[in-house]
């Protein structure tokens, strides 16, 4: 966060729609790639170069969509803004890749950013990154930090057909790559609620600074789920009652499935906070559990000398006259009596279940 908010600070004094790249995240190289189709043609193509993509006929009748991984090179991304008559405001907002998820109407196009996050398939450890959806009457444009994404059913959707994507335009491409990453965050949240498990055996079991570690990581990803997901339900509330010409009205009745497939998320978002702040609990209660039993068996070792050394303190006093000092039989019978004293004190605490 702190290297965040240091790359932020450059821009200060900057003047608005400046562009410069806010993020941690570059791509090794920037990869432009180009899908088109319609209902009969389909082309897949990946370009080195933006002079090279500009001079690729395209098909009017076609959709395109057109991918581009990696965000620090401001160059090719006034390149692409000029091509589609992009604003550089937008094109800044882009480049800010801790932008807030929010819905704008261009007019000519409509701008949707949001967060989208993947899980990575080595460790299972959970990432996200900014995603920007622009598009207009005939292609969409995707803005992604790096590449990998959890788009490739849908491209295997567009290749292979399947389904009414091929038929529609580009306002059901932007609505069929909202709900894959809408539905993404089912599978980041049963991946969370998996960890919680497992870390609520080892708090039960074995409870130690390990476990309070990993539950302050899910309290940290679900605070980025969260920061993602509410404003992810506006931005979709607004994204469906739109009044541009580019959403047709078949693709709104989606996008409200969409909506609703939020509002749930939200809840189990909120659900698995309490039951993740419930596991703290439950750590400290038992550590207190096992506190308490320490200082009851020490406390019960030293009730049981207590008596014997009061017997011990007694004949441990330096008088002349001491009668039982003179006994053969004094020193087994103290120590038979102590004995005594001990095992009874043992007999009652354990009657009484304090050990």
């Amino acid at each position: 966060m702190k290297s965040f908010l240091m790359k932020r600070s450059r821009k200060t004094g900057l003047p608005a729609g400046t562009l410069m790249h806010i993020g941690e995240r570059k791509a090794e190289t920037v990869r432009l790639s180009v899908i088109e189709y319609d209902a009969e043609y389909f082309s897949e193509k990946e370009f080195d170069t933006f002079e090279a993509f500009a001079q690729q006929p395209l098909r009017p009748e076609s959709i395109v969509w057109v991918n581009i991984d990696g965000l620090h090179d401001t160059d090719l991304l006034r390149k692409i803004g000029g091509h589609f008559n992009i604003h550089n405001l937008v094109l800044e907002d882009i480049l800010n890749t801790d932008q807030r998820p929010k819905f704008e109407d261009h007019g000519h196009f409509l701008f949707l950013p949001m967060k989208m996050f993947t899980i990575q398939k080595d460790d299972r450890t959970i990432t996200w990154e900014q995603i920007s959806l622009i598009f207009g009457k005939g292609f969409l444009i995707t803005f992604q930090e790096a590449p990998g994404d959890v788009f490739d059913p849908l491209r295997e959707r567009i290749r292979q057909g399947k389904g009414r994507i091929r038929k529609m335009q580009s306002d059901y491409l932007a609505y069929a790559l909202l709900d894959i990453i809408v539905d993404q965050f089912f599978a980041i949240l049963e991946q969370i609620s998996d960890n919680i498990d497992e870390i609520e055996e080892v708090v039960l079991v074995n409870p130690g600074q390990e476990a309070v570690s990993a539950i302050h990581d899910v309290k940290r990803t679900l605070l980025n789920v969260r920061r993602a997901a509410w404003p992810l339900r506006e931005m979709v509330n607004q994204f469906e009652k739109s009044e541009s010409s580019l959403l047709e009205k078949s693709t709104r009745l989606f996008i409200r499935d969409v909506y609703d497939h939020n509002i749930q998320i939200i809840d189990n978002v909120e659900l698995l906070r309490e039951i993740n702040a419930g596991l703290m609990d439950i750590y400290l209660s038992n550590i207190g559990n096992r506190t308490n039993q320490v200082m009851k068996v020490l406390t019960i070792v030293a009730t049981l000398f207590i008596p014997l050394t009061f017997i011990v303190g007694i004949y441990g006093m330096n008088f002349e006259y001491m009668p039982e000092l003179a006994w053969p039989w004094a020193y087994p019978a103290v120590m038979g009596f102590m004995l005594f004293v001990f095992l009874g004190m043992l007999y009652y605490f354990r009657k009484r279940k304090w050990m």
